[in-house]
């Protein structure tokens, strides 16, 4: 049995090698290939932005994967083909896995050719023998010698890459990650444990140390400040003296996170214990549904009839919301609706499925949410959409292969507003050609 898994393992890496020539060429052609089309929707791209674009829109819907994982793929497999090809041929072999790879991958990115193939010379017979986290650490310590450029100068590009991704996890829980220089991620723990330490002590208190932390960390960032930069300014001392001084002025106070939260309205009544629906993140327990609905001024309550889903309110009375059609536009939505993309609909572009010089209404059969990325994708290459009926997207790529994508949440159409006058047009949420 054991060798039957290791034939299997060899079968895999050996496809995962083929897959990396495959995508390479497909990289090769799109980028020596015109795929850009004209288009009123601004500059025409360039025959290799259009190119990379295409290819990656075409890996997602193909695979199934994210255009982040997309991105990886086409940059690894680049890589593997012409950067690392004896990592190429072990990977064919069978003699390391694709994790092994990646880690050869990672760290001779950022080296010239010479540097490269020496990381590749001295770890690749490494990688026959050692796990992954293994193989990881004797990469680091080689690139670190055989680097050009100092710790200082990598560190300062690395600091531009900061960001913070999330994660759904199970049972109504989320991961929240942050990519952070690491003198401030030590500063940020520290503090979480400090007030965790002053907090063990108070009467009453029973929640755990980690639990302590966890609740410090969530209170801090919803109802904490930020500091904005601002450019110095002159300013007087005690002593009448006038110097320059940079003033970091407090913002983000009374700032609260806005989130669509769908509840069936017997849930809302403790009639039922059906889930309701996080925007961005999927079902929620009952409980959870209720207190979020009934006290948090965060998020917006939809409530759903408790048979056919169709929803009977938006909530307009909690805060100040867009038209009521993007409004339903973003209910019905969620997210993007490319193929693949789950950007969150709050943060989109609401888009005219048949353009609006071609003849395309502005209601609520022919919009949807496009991100701004797929958006540009959809002016400025061959992609195309046509509307399936139902709120359902059937896209057509480059490729002549066909997707279709459905809505989050099927809910009624809205009632027509009445035209104040004959022929007039109903208003647009964007300017054309979108």
């Amino acid at each position: 049995m054991i060798d039957a898994v290791r034939m299997y393992e060899g079968f895999a890496r050996w496809a995962t090698a083929c897959r990396a020539e495959a995508i390479d060429h497909a990289r090769l052609w799109t980028g020596s290939a015109d795929l850009s089309v004209p288009t009123t929707g601004g500059p025409r791209w360039t025959p290799k932005a259009a190119g990379h674009r295409v290819l990656i829109t075409e890996l997602v819907c193909a695979l199934r994967i994210s255009e982040r994982a997309a991105e990886n793929l086409v940059a690894e497999s680049q890589a593997l083909v012409h950067d690392l090809p004896a990592t190429q041929d072990a990977l064919r072999s069978g003699k390391i896995g694709y994790r092994h790879a990646q880690v050869l991958i990672d760290h001779t990115t950022t080296l010239p050719p010479a540097g490269v193939a020496a990381v590749e010379e001295a770890v690749l017979p490494k990688a026959e023998q050692l796990t992954v986290p293994k193989l990881d650490r004797a990469a680091r310590e080689l690139r670190e010698r055989l680097h050009p450029e100092s710790i200082e100068e990598r560190h300062a590009k690395s600091v531009a890459d900061r960001r913070v991704e999330t994660c759904p996890a199970r049972d109504g829980m989320a991961w929240l990650n942050a990519f952070l220089p690491a003198p401030e991620v030590l500063g940020i723990e520290n503090r979480l444990r400090d007030i965790a330490e002053q907090l063990t002590g108070e009467p009453g208190e029973e929640r755990t140390r980690t639990q302590l932390i966890a609740d410090a960390f969530t209170d801090l960032l919803l109802d904490g400040t930020t500091t904005a930069a601002t450019p110095p300014v002159d300013a007087a001392d005690a002593d009448g003296e006038k110097r320059t001084r940079r003033i970091d002025a407090p913002i983000g106070v009374g700032i609260r996170p806005r989130v669509l939260v769908t509840v069936p309205v017997l849930t809302l009544l403790g009639k039922s214990e059906d889930s309701g629906t996080l925007e961005g993140y999927g079902p929620i327990d009952a409980d959870t549904a209720r207190r979020i609905a009934a006290r948090a001024p965060s998020f917006t309550r939809i409530l759903t009839h408790p048979e056919t889903g169709a929803v009977l309110s938006v909530g307009r009375d909690r805060y100040a919301v867009p038209k009521d059609l993007r409004t339903w536009l973003r209910v019905r939505d969620e997210t993007c609706r490319f193929p693949g993309c789950n950007r969150n609909a709050g943060r989109a572009d609401v888009d005219h499925v048949t353009d609006w010089q071609y003849g395309g209404g502005t209601d609520y059969g022919n919009l949807v949410h496009l991100c701004r990325s797929h958006h540009r994708v959809k002016h400025h290459t061959a992609w195309s959409s046509t509307s399936a009926g139902g709120g359902r997207v059937r896209w057509l790529a480059p490729s002549g292969h066909e997707y279709e994508t459905q809505p989050a949440t099927h809910i009624r159409p809205p009632k027509r507003k009445r035209l104040q006058a004959q022929g007039t047009r109903p208003p647009t949420p964007d300017e054309p050609p979108f």
